[in-house]
């Protein structure tokens, strides 16, 4: 009964020690994705920035380089631009380029709450390998008391190790999650800067008013 205690408390160990290391695997993974996006979609949402001209009314107006690849910003400018001139009024424009603006800028936080999770879990995942370390070096001071102190130090050096190993994991995801906010702060910038861009230029029923006077100024001079 007592071996059997023993081996389910280092099955424990083991899988709290695995537990982390899945943890580490995870936040590299989202790390690298994310750093990928925020990177690539802040280039697109600075060059589209810079060419988005008041005389851009279309998609088609854009540099071929900036449209050849989807992405967050571009999504964004083509939703505005290929409905705006069906619109009829600016307040409708603006009810509708932040619906876009809304329905587009989630995708800037996918992902985000996996490293946030890691970074709370880590460390208790840490401290409860410290625990069973500590509770295998009891075990072992119990049946060898200390004719052995080999391993007794492998328990507490394991039981250490836990801990360093999932504060380790905390502080580089904390870096790179307060890092991503930041990024994502800019990215919202952009994003916003660009919605307001897409909507310069008049509306379907400003145009129809403008063609309108415009007639009336013609027949008046006849």
């Amino acid at each position: 009964m007592r071996r059997e205690v023993n081996m389910n408390m280092q099955l424990f160990h083991e899988l709290a020690f695995y537990l982390m290391y899945a943890c580490a695997a995870l936040a590299i993974f989202v790390i690298v994705e994310r750093g990928l996006f925020f990177n690539y979609t802040l280039r697109q949402a600075i060059g589209l920035e810079k060419a988005m001209t008041h005389a851009v009314q279309h998609v088609q107006e854009l540099p071929a380089a900036l449209t050849s690849r989807a992405s967050l910003p571009l999504t964004l400018v083509s939703d505005i631009l290929a409905e705006k001139h069906q619109l009829t009024s600016e307040k409708d424009l603006q009810d509708f380029s932040e619906s876009v603006y809304i329905a587009n800028r989630g995708e800037v936080q996918h992902r985000l709450w996996i490293l946030d999770t890691i970074v709370t879990a880590a460390p208790l995942l840490g401290l409860l390998g410290t625990i069973l370390g500590i509770i295998d070096t009891f075990k072992a001071l119990a049946v060898s008391g200390v004719s052995d102190p080999g391993q007794v130090s492998q328990g507490i050096g394991t039981a250490l190790y836990a801990t360093a190993l999932g504060i380790g994991i905390a502080v580089v995801g904390m870096f790179f999650f307060n890092m991503f906010q930041e990024r994502i702060e800019r990215i919202n910038d952009h994003l916003k800067v660009l919605m307001l861009r897409a909507c310069v230029g008049r509306v379907a029923g400003h145009d129809t008013k403008a063609a309108a006077l415009a007639e009336a100024g013609k027949l008046h001079l006849a």
